[in-house]
This record gives C-alpha cells, sequence and structure tokens, in this order.
C-alpha cells in the first residue's frame, strides 16, 4: 500500500497498549500498514509477541512488550523500550482498558473494584500521555487516541464504574488537547458493539438482532472499523482536530434495553 501524505506514518513511532486482540490489534496492524513503527504492548508477551510477528511478516516494523497499564514501572519501561528501540514516539493509543459492565450492581461491588476501573481505564491514560507528550514535542508531531466507549454515553444498569470512567475518558481527552497543545492532539474514539472475542463469548442471534433494532448501518462494528478512526486520529490528515470524541456505532446504540 502506498499511502497518501494525509495518511503517511513513514517515520513515526505508535504505541498500541492492549495491542494483541481486537481492536488494539487491528489498530496496530493498521498503523504498521501506513508506515508506522509499532510497539504492541500487552499484559501477555507471548499474545504481543505473535502480533508482531504478524506485522513484520506483512513487511512492517513492530516490538513486543509485555506492560500492566496499571503498574508505573511498567509504563516508564514501556515508553523508554519505544525510544530506544525506534527513536522516539509520535503516537498513542491508550486501548487497554475494562471493567465489569453489567455486573457493577453497587449492591455487590465495593470501593476498590470500583476504584480499580479507573485506574485502568482513566489513570493508565493519563500517565502514558503525561509520559509521551514530551517526545512528541521534542519530535514535533504528537497524537494521543484514547479508546473510550458508548457506554461513556449510554444509560444502563449495573455498569457505573465502567461507563464513568469512559465519561471521564471522553472530558480528560477535550482537556489535555489544552495542555499538550499545538505540538501534541489528544482524542478520543467510541466504539459502539464491536465483534471481538469478549463480544462474541455471549453474543447470540437473538442479543444481535436486538442490538441492530436502533442501528441504521444494519451490522455490529469489526475491529478494522474502529482502527481507521485510530487511523484518522493519528495520521496528518486531522492535523486540525484535537479534543474530540468521535463515536464510530454504525450510526445507532447497540443496547438491550
Amino acid at each position: 500500500m502506498t499511502p497518501t501524505p494525509l495518511f503517511d506514518l513513514s517515520g513515526k513511532t505508535a504505541i498500541v497498549t492492549g495491542g494483541a486482540n481486537g481492536i488494539g490489534l487491528a489498530s496496530a496492524q493498521m498503523l504498521a500498514d501506513y508506515g508506522a513503527a509499532v510497539v504492541v504492548a500487552d499484559l501477555d508477551l507471548a499474545d504481543a509477541q505473535a502480533a508482531s510477528d504478524e506485522i513484520r511478516s506483512a513487511g512492517g516494523r513492530a516490538l513486543a512488550v509485555d506492560c500492566d497499564v496499571t503498574d508505573d514501572a511498567d509504563r516508564q519501561r514501556l515508553v523508554e523500550r519505544a525510544v530506544a528501540e525506534f527513536g522516539g514516539v509520535h503516537v498513542l493509543v491508550n486501548n487497554a482498558g475494562g471493567g465489569g459492565a453489567g455486573r457493577e450492581s453497587p449492591d455487590d461491588i465495593t470501593v476498590e473494584q470500583f476504584a480499580s476501573v479507573f485506574r485502568l481505564n482513566v489513570f493508565s491514560a493519563w500517565r502514558l500521555s503525561q509520559l509521551c507528550a514530551p517526545h512528541m514535542r521534542e519530535a514535533g508531531y504528537g497524537s494521543i487516541v484514547n479508546i473510550t466507549s458508548m457506554a461513556s454515553v449510554n444509560r444502563s444498569p449495573a455498569i457505573s464504574a465502567y461507563a464513568s470512567s469512559k465519561a471521564a475518558l471522553n472530558h480528560m481527552t477535550a482537556n489535555l488537547a489544552f495542555d499538550y497543545g499545538p505540538h501534541v492532539r489528544v482524542n478520543a474514539v467510541g466504539p459502539g458493539a464491536v465483534r471481538t472475542g469478549a463480544l462474541e463469548s455471549v453474543l447470540t442471534p437473538e442479543v444481535e438482532a436486538k442490538m441492530l433494532e436502533h442501528t441504521p448501518l444494519e451490522r455490529l462494528g469489526e475491529p478494522g472499523d474502529i482502527a481507521a478512526a485510530v487511523l484518522y486520529f493519528a495520521a496528518p490528515a486531522s492535523s486540525w482536530t484535537s479534543g474530540q470524541t468521535l463515536f464510530v456505532n454504525g450510526g445507532g446504540v447497540q443496547t438491550l434495553d
């Protein structure tokens, strides 16, 4: 593939957390396809290595790094490895995250469990942004892409920790755009229901049909749909876009109520 200048990431280095599977893997592969050297960071080193091997076999450049994004020593080591291997950091995709979606009834979870969701989804993204921004400023090019969720704006039961953490991520994105501009852009991508392993484990024809009742494009998302939005924010095409959250959801809301 020969990218146009608007999407050319040649000479750029991208870190993708949670990059070994699902949306993270699709994003890492797409960024590599458009020229970036990609650091695939994941809690599971074997999975990260498999992902980076796949990128290299396709002609790209990649490095696998094991990283617990809630551990500050791991976060610092991740950025240091990226700089040592590829000479800088230009793109950060804060994809690693999680929570007990649908299992967060306030009758059942503790304050510590609630806080742990924020440490994973919000604090890790903030800290990695803090670590990467100086390298981006030095390079004169930077894009931070936070992966949020439609849960950040939907209203559903038993999801208060995850949903509020993603809402915080949306607002943090808008505010960090002021802190890190003009050389570093900060944006977010909010996926709707995407066919990842996690969704497929609970998806039935009946559940899918219910999700599509209010989805104008009449299909669930694929990881590549989200990766395309990540590419837009990472690339020069979005050079005048910062502080934004782009919801990629087929035009609708895939909830069961």
